[in-house]
Order: C-alpha cells, then structure tokens, then sequence
C-alpha cells in the first residue's frame, strides 16, 4: 500500500498515468451507506449490483435540485398557520406553532413599508438604522420592491413574506446543486442538504440563505481550482453575513502545508476586494470636514458588540443559573479567545494530521467553533453549517443525529418563547425545559465536530476518502504534496494509509460511468 504521502503528484509519472486514463465511477450511498440503503426501501430499495440504467434525464444534480425545491415548500406549507393569524393576532400562537419568521415582522419594523433607505435613511423607534450587513440589506430592499404596496400593511406583510421565500427558494436549489457538484464522485451527497429536515423548517426564518448559497458557490469554485472566483464569491457571502470569512482561516494553514501560497493570496485578496466593492459605497459619507464612518453602515456590527447574551448558547445557561451573570463586554472578549484557540487547534491538527485534512472538514469545524462560542444561537444559524457538514462527513447516521438534536432545538426556542409570552405555565416550555433543548443542540454539533476530527486523525475511516480520493472540494489542494509538515505527520511511514478504494486521479475526475445517474 502507499504512504499517506505518496499521491497521484507525487508518484512516478508511469504510476500515475493509469490512473489519469482509468474511467472514475460515482459513488452510489446505497450501496455504502447503511442508513441510506434502509431509507431507499421507501423508493424501491437500493440499486441493483448488475442493474445497467439508461440515460435519463434526471440526472443527480437535477434529482438533488428538485427534491430541496419540494422540501423548501414543504417547509413554507409548515408556515401556514402564521400566514393569515399568528404573525399578526397574538404573540404566542406564532411560537406554538413553530412558524415565525423575522421577515413579516421587519417589513415594516425596518422602514420597508414607509420606502426608507436602507443605512441611509433613520429608523423610527429603538432600531435607528437596519442592523444587518449591506449584502443582506441589497436583498431585503429589492424583496421589497418587487412587493406590491397596496392594500393594508398586513396584506404587503403577507407579500413581502411571499417575494422573500421565492428569492431565498432560489438560493435554497443553488446551495444543493453546489453541494451535489462539489464532490464530483458524490453528487448524490446534495440529497443530504435537499432533506435536511432542519434546513426546511429554518430556511425563511431569516435571509441567511442567501449568504449560505454564495458560500456554498464559492466552495465549488475552491473545488474546480479557481481561488480568484472562490475569493470574490466568499467576499461577497461575508458582505451578506459575517461567518462565511472565517473559512479563511484553515485555509491558510492548508495553503501553508501544500505550499500553495499563491493561491491563497489570490483568494484573500479577491475577497476582500469584493468585501469592499459592496461596503464602500455604503461604508463612507462626505461633509465639509472629509470621509467619516457611515453610522448606518456600522450598525450591524455594533449591534454585535452590543448585544447582550442571548438564545441558544452555553452562555445564556450560565446567566440564568448564576448569581453573578457574566457581562457583555466578558462574552464578547472569550467567545473572541475560545474562537482563536479553536483557530489555533485547527492549524496544528493541519499540520501534525498524518494525512493534509481535506479543506471541508476544516471549514465545517471553525464555523462549527464559532456557532458553539458564540453568545446567541439563532435557530437559522444551523443552515450555515448544513452545506458544509454534507461535505464534510457525507454520512447518513452521523448528519442524521446532529439533525435530531437540531430539531429539538427548534422546537425547543418556539416553546420556550410561548412559555414566556403567554402568561401560562401550563403552556409551552420552562427554563430549565429550554436549557435541555440547548444542550442536545451542543451535544449534537460536538458529535459531529468529534467524528471529523476522528476522521482527520484516522483518515482510513473517512468516507471521502474511503472511495479512493483525497480532497474533491481542495482543488489546488487536491492530491497536492507536502511543503511543510510537523511532528509524526513528518514521517509518513509510520502512517500507511489503509485505503480499499479504487485508484483514481484525484485532480481529475471529469469522466462518469452510467452509474453517475444512479442512487
């Protein structure tokens, strides 16, 4: 067998070049995966081991792509209970019928209805100006363009609801496409984003799709060797939210052990050319005495600074447990110390792994590290990782046990706040009812955060890998050799890869058989 080391860029060229020539076959989940096998009864059950299908026209991506539109509407038909009430009469009802969205609510919140400006113009009430970022605030105003402004304010809440689910169903069916063509030998992983059943019932709580699928493009960019398209995509997902530059950060220490400097100059740059393309006009305001910080622009992140402890994280069990809840201004600087140290583990464990960890996995850990640090959990948040935990551990048990308990979470927060804005403490969930719901959300995401690592660390039982690959989603990375290694990973002898797989080129994978258009 091969070293860890050794790869198609590292062997001889007459090693490797059967492998160049050598037809590369898609990976089928029903015949790898157990839970995927047992759910396939369902349609059928699993494909056949002699079974030739013909050409059809639904191919996976297709498939893939259909199938989150049809689990989009069936989460919009779960919102149906707010759409004529519950968004509008009463404050819990919304709550126990797990069915708000923040987006009825902040069309006339967010001076939407009244055709304010947004960052420019002033706010009536607390909120003086939009506190998201400016991509966000692109979206949200052209939603409400698009909505007509007739009719009673509760009709062009209904509206702008409607506008914004058909514009973020459209990001929906981007991000399993993505997905589905990031892993060229795995498309049918995308089935995993399109039926996720926590990516339905949160998609238009909020606008974090629309960041979510420029992220997602970007990461199939990486995946095609393009780090200039993956910069200025990843540049404007950071302008739309602010998660989506925190890939970034295992991608230098990637970069740092491929020796792939150039390409990832390339990236950041174009991300943050892109990053400033969008938020310069907005960012800067002229008077006589010169350029000055728009106070509008800079809302969104003092908002972030300012907010205090809020849903969803270990810190707000510790507030309502404690005689002595930690301050703001403690949250803000350890979550900001927790992030870095997680930053810094991730770099060693680059570096020390006995095999270069593929760039998803790395990319769903510091953003999972971030969401478990981070002093407010909004339920929408689970969308950021949905995409890259798919690549990251293509895995139909392990995805499905972090889905359970995000599930509960969900149900969780909408039962806490009917507990706490009906009046009845017959109704609804207590506090010490929420902080179970919390803590099946963290258990759930440090499950998965512990079988990635597992993976990094015992590459064999990776299943990417495990299908005779090494990083489809690394691009440049892909099969690159090592520049710069530390500890055992620098003795790669000692960590022969134990890989049943088929030989493949892993920078190249353009040819399918017929099985790319079987599940």
């Amino acid at each position: 067998m091969p070293s860890a080391e050794m790869t198609p860029a590292s062997m001889p060229e007459s090693e490797a070049e059967p492998a160049r020539t050598a037809p590369v076959e898609t990976v089928c989940p029903t015949r790898e995966d157990e839970v995927a096998a047992a759910g396939s009864e369902l349609i059928g059950g699993p494909l056949g081991r002699l079974a030739l299908p013909r050409a059809s026209w639904w191919t996976p991506v297709r498939v893939v792509a259909l199938v989150a539109i049809g689990m989009f509407a069936l989460g919009l038909v779960q919102k149906v209970p707010c759409y004529d009430s519950a968004w509008f009469f009463g404050a819990s009802s919304q709550y126990t019928h797990a069915c708000y969205s923040d987006i009825p609510h902040l069309y006339q919140g967010r001076g939407f209805a009244d055709h304010l400006v947004p960052y420019f113009d002033r706010l009536p009430g607390d909120m003086d100006y939009l506190e998201y970022p400016v991509l966000t605030g692109v979206f949200m105003e052209v939603a409400s363009w698009l909505t007509p402004h007739s009719g009673g304010i509760q009709r062009q809440e209904q509206w702008y609801w409607f506008v914004n689910a058909g514009m973020l169903m459209v990001c929906a069916a981007v991000i399993a496409v993505c997905v589905a063509r990031t892993h060229r030998r795995r498309p049918w992983d995308g089935l995993l984003v399109a039926l996720a059943p926590a990516f339905a019932l949160t998609a238009t709580i909020n606008w974090d799709l629309f960041a979510v699928a420029l992220t997602a493009a970007a990461m199939l960019m990486w995946s095609r060797g393009r780090a200039l398209a993956f910069g200025i995509l990843l540049g404007l997902a950071t302008a739309a939210k602010l998660y989506p530059v925190l890939l970034l950060g295992p991608l230098l220490p990637l970069c740092w052990r491929a020796g792939k400097w150039r390409e990832f100059f390339q990236a950041a740059a174009g991300a943050a050319g892109a990053w400033v393309l969008v938020n310069l006009p907005v960012m800067l305001t002229h008077d006589p005495t010169g350029f000055h910080i728009r106070e509008g622009w800079a809302k969104f992140y003092t908002f972030s600074k300012e907010r205090g402890v809020d849903f969803g994280s270990f810190w707000l069990i510790w507030a309502q447990n404690s005689s002595n809840p930690p301050t703001t201004a403690f949250v803000n600087t350890a979550a900001s110390v927790l992030v870095v140290l997680c930053f810094l583990g991730i770099a060693a464990l680059t570096f020390t792994a006995p095999r270069r960890p593929r760039f998803a996995q790395l990319a769903f850990l510091i953003v999972a590290a971030f969401i478990l640090t981070n002093k407010v959990y909004s339920p929408q948040y689970v969308l950021w990782l949905v995409p890259l935990a798919v690549l990251a551990r293509p895995k139909w048990r392990d995805f499905l046990i972090w889905q359970a308990g995000e599930i509960a979470y969900f149900l969780g927060i909408w039962m806490y706040l009917a507990y706490t804005t009906s009046g009845d403490a017959n109704k609804g969930l207590p506090t010490h009812g929420y902080q179970w719901a919390i803590v099946l959300h963290l258990a759930g995401t440090l499950y998965l955060c512990a079988v990635v690592v597992r993976d990094i660390l015992m590459p064999e039982r990776d299943v990417v890998r495990r299908s005779g690959e090494d990083d489809p989603s690394g691009g440049v990375l892909d099969g690159a050799a090592d520049a710069f290694v530390l500890g055992a990973a620098a003795h790669p002898a000692r960590h022969a890869a134990q890989f049943e797989g088929p030989a493949v080129d892993w920078g190249r994978s353009e040819l399918l058989t017929h099985e790319d258009r079987s599940l």
